[in-house]
């Protein structure tokens, strides 16, 4: 094509490519969308959240956003979202269990403290029965919350290795589970 028939290019950046306005154009662009699709997922679980598990998605994309890093942008949204949402539900099933436990009679309390020991104990064998090295990985990652990542430059290993152990670890949690 010659150059006089080109088609003009357009003054605004796509995006998912870094700068002051990418993100308010993926706001202006998704947070619609991303809305619905939380409430279309969760439902009544997350109830008047959705726009703050919006706002607080935005705030989690925008180092990525700033660095050019978007690829697919409503994945990387509703995956971001999704896990929000999903955090939300279990800070909010706590906090119920909180209120509930604090008004139980003294006796149910006692059962439930049993079984929560118990449940501990389980979980304490299934750590101690799993390989020393998939324990490290599952133990750094699931407890002390670090990225696959951090426990590589922690542990001097490739995150290929991290992986490989993590789901080592888990197939041990749920074959000892499934017991």
């Amino acid at each position: 094509m010659r150059r006089s028939q080109r088609r003009p290019e357009t003054a605004q950046a796509p995006p998912s490519q870094g700068g002051d306005n990418g993100l308010d154009i993926l706001y202006r662009r998704y947070a619609d969308w991303l809305t619905a699709m939380l409430r279309r997922r969760f439902g009544a679980s997350i109830g008047d959240t959705a726009d703050d598990l919006v706002q607080e998605t935005y705030v989690r994309i925008a180092p990525y956003e700033a660095a050019g890093q978007i690829r697919r942008p409503q994945a990387l949204l509703m995956r971001v979202a999704s896990n929000l949402a999903r955090d939300q539900m279990r800070r909010n099933n706590v906090r119920g269990v909180q209120v509930e436990f604090a008004v139980e009679d003294p006796v149910d309390a006692a059962e439930r403290i049993d079984a929560d020991q118990v449940e501990a104990l389980f979980f304490k064998q299934i750590l101690l029965s799993m390989p020393h090295a998939s324990r490290d990985v599952f133990v750094l990652s699931r407890i002390a919350g670090l990225t696959y990542e951090e426990i590589a430059a922690h542990s001097g290993l490739s995150i290929k290795t991290v992986e490989w152990r993590m789901s080592r670890a888990l197939a041990h949690c749920a074959a000892r589970v499934q017991d």
